[in-house]
């Protein structure tokens, strides 16, 4: 009976989907969790998820793991960070496994490749942790939510931590895919009308490890410039920051600036302290009580703080059990109208799901960097909290 289900739903039909839900069992709600967890540097980023999505049913649900009377199961799949078996294993999840929301996944890039099947299932796709503009873009669709922060929120707090103008010349580094070019796009249009100049765009690719000549050419396009000169890196899972310090960039008066990243990335920060930029979390910067928890209890379990991606996975699982609480039916149609402009508390503050697109809007914290020899990473120490209501953030897709 599964298979027939399936079938009919890649052939669109609402009733066959309707009718599998009916016959779900009534005592069980099914949650997948689509993202890689093999085949690339990015499989820490998914395992972060993972942790901080379970904490976070755990915390909604005050342990109980239900919700209204019925039990939560979750479901893992492994896109292997290629969008064919991305496309795939979404598609097992709605049909064979008949869950009610998949979250995923990891790579913007392979979750661009996820975004039709959402449509073709007439399920929801709770994107986390993907950052990508495109995401919720004009290929997107309205069964795509997205919890994760976008490229717009990292690069208008990046140049806001920078503060832009006429006297800064910035050359950037970012890798070149859908995460990458997306970023570089958003923190281009971040600095329109402050005076400053873009000098340079270096595009690698995602696996990079020798920046050699790279480097020389971002050096090339600032040394000679009258003013602040800043190279801004933009990447994920590769170490940019130690080849360009190794290069010396003090010698031409040149800075580097980057956002935050996972903790063991943040111990290659320790090269350069005093830099300022954004980041969209740090355990120490929220002050709630969902962080205070969060902190407290992966102490507890696993002798080390929250990282990046363990607060976007509990923000999403927060953001689901609301959804669930909230809506009188468990139907998609019901869902979707129940999270559209639905906000709700996480780790991070208060976040908000915005009607037509359904990106969640969020704050992100400016800080600088400060060294201590006691911690294996450089501290990220808060400057201030950037309310969303401080980011201009593009409308993706309309929805209206």
């Amino acid at each position: 009976m599964k298979r027939i289900l399936a079938t009919l739903a890649v052939a669109g039909s609402v009733t066959a989907a309707a009718f599998a839900s009916a016959l779900a069992g009534d005592d069980t709600v099914k949650l997948a969790l689509v993202h890689g967890l093999s085949g690339s540097p990015l499989e820490a980023y998914s395992k972060q998820t993972s942790t901080g999505f379970m904490l976070g049913l755990e915390y909604a649900t005050n342990g109980t793991m239900t919700v209204k009377g019925r039990k939560i199961e979750v479901i893992e799949k492994d896109t292997q960070f290629k969008p064919d078996i991305a496309r795939s294993v979404l598609e097992e999840a709605y049909g064979d496994d008949d869950v009610l929301i998949a979250v995923g996944g990891t790579s913007s890039g392979v979750t661009t490749a996820m975004l039709p099947v959402a449509e073709e299932y007439e399920k929801i796709l709770l994107v986390e942790p993907a950052v990508a503009d495109t995401l919720t873009g004009p290929d997107s669709n309205r069964y795509v939510f997205k919890t994760s922060r976008n490229s717009s929120m990292d690069m208008q707090a990046q140049a806001l931590a920078l503060r832009p103008d006429s006297d800064l010349h910035v050359a950037t580094l970012a890798q070149d895919y859908a995460f990458g070019r997306d970023g570089i796009a958003a923190f281009k249009a971040a600095l329109e009308g402050t005076g400053a100049v873009i000098e340079a765009e270096e595009y690698v690719p995602q696996k990079t490890t020798d920046f050699t000549a790279t480097i020389e050419r971002l050096f090339n396009a600032l040394k000679d410039k009258e003013g602040r000169k800043v190279i801004v890196i933009y990447v994920a899972g590769i170490d940019a920051m130690t080849p360009l310090v190794a290069a010396d960039p003090g010698r031409y008066g040149i800075e580097i600036s980057t956002g935050g990243n996972i903790l063991p990335a943040m111990a290659s920060y320790k090269k350069v302290p005093g830099m300022e930029g954004a980041i969209y979390y740090y355990y120490e910067a929220p002050k709630n009580p969902i962080n205070d928890w969060l902190v407290t209890e992966h102490m507890k379990r696993f002798d080390t703080p929250p990282d990046f991606f363990t607060a976007g996975g509990m923000a999403a699982a927060l953001a689901i059990v609301e959804a669930l609480e909230a809506a009188n039916e468990w139907d998609t149609e019901t869902l979707v109208s129940t999270m559209e402009g639905m906000s709700w508390e996480t780790p991070k503050g208060t976040m908000t799901f915005r009607p037509e697109d359904h990106q969640a809007l969020q704050p992100m914290f400016h800080f600088k960097i400060r060294v201590d020899d006691d911690v294996e990473w450089a501290i990220p120490e808060l400057v201030r909290v950037i309310a969303p209501e401080e980011l201009d953030i593009p409308l993706g897709r309309n929805n209206q």
